[in-house]
């Protein structure tokens, strides 16, 4: 059966994304929470999206390759792409990325579900440059002590090995990771997050329908002058191509994508 795919949000969230107001009963606490849904299948990207992280013509609303319905998004990042210098001595960068618009950032202490499928094809490279595919990050604000801090969370794919990371601070924990051939397959990702400076942090991580991530603790990172993260902090998503700098193209597809909040005491 064919599957239909429509991109579906809550009443108050789709108000927000349009530019509208939500009605005054809509704005206190019983508004209705964080349910958004993109399946790509319209010839442009959705208000889910923000623009900003990718260059035009780097992504493509095509019909060839997808999960489910008739469609998906194919990012395509090229050298130089949407560039960015490293500062305090870290590697420049370039990225094609969808980022989730600014009204969807995730709320500190609160729990929320993605789920999105990527398709890595059977030609794309295999190289030693860093690449993260998916990462959650914590606004800095463009404070210049926390603008180039690694994501809380991401998932990487370099030489082969795909890996889910963790990190606040100078070191980086690899939650999970796997060496088994990645391209030419749907992997279809599930992630439920709650992000916390203490103990109540949470991050579960599901590959292909099978468990792979179950992280209790600190997820996020100091709120303080030093590290120039304000209380409380928001957090961001982004997904698609991001690396260090390199000449060959890559090419990404993604499709199913779904964020929701979760109900208090749920997770």
């Amino acid at each position: 059966m064919l599957k239909l795919k429509l991109m579906v949000v809550s009443v108050a969230g789709w108000l927000l994304l349009s530019g509208g107001a939500a009605p005054a009963q809509e704005t206190n606490a019983s508004a209705p929470a964080i349910d958004v849904y993109d399946g790509f299948e319209t010839t442009s990207l959705s208000k889910v999206w923000d623009t900003s992280r990718f260059v035009p013509g780097a992504v493509e609303m095509q019909t060839n390759i997808f999960r489910a319905g008739h469609g998906a998004a194919k990012i395509t990042l090229h050298a130089r792409d949407t560039f960015e210098a490293g500062i305090n001595g870290s590697r420049d960068s370039e990225r094609d990325e969808l980022m989730e618009a600014k009204k969807l950032t995730s709320k500190e202490n609160t729990a929320y579900e993605y789920s999105f499928s990527m398709f890595i094809p059977t030609n794309f490279p295999i190289v030693p440059t860093r690449l993260v595919i998916a990462q959650w990050k914590q606004n800095c604000g463009g404070n210049d002590n926390c603008s180039d801090d690694s994501p809380v969370v991401a998932i990487r794919y370099v030489s082969g090995v795909l890996k889910i990371t963790h990190q606040i601070g100078r070191h980086q924990t690899t939650l999970f990771e796997t060496k088994d051939e990645a391209r030419g397959q749907w992997l279809d990702f599930k992630i439920q997050t709650r992000f916390s400076t203490n103990e109540t942090g949470r991050v579960k991580a599901w590959l292909n329908g099978k468990q792979v991530v179950d992280y209790t603790g600190v997820n996020a990172y100091p709120e303080n002058e030093q590290t120039g993260y304000t209380h409380p902090s928001r957090f961001y998503f982004k997904m698609g191509l991001y690396r260090d700098l390199m000449a060959e193209p890559m090419t990404i597809y993604i499709d199913e994508y779904r964020k929701k909040e979760l109900p208090e005491g749920s997770f």
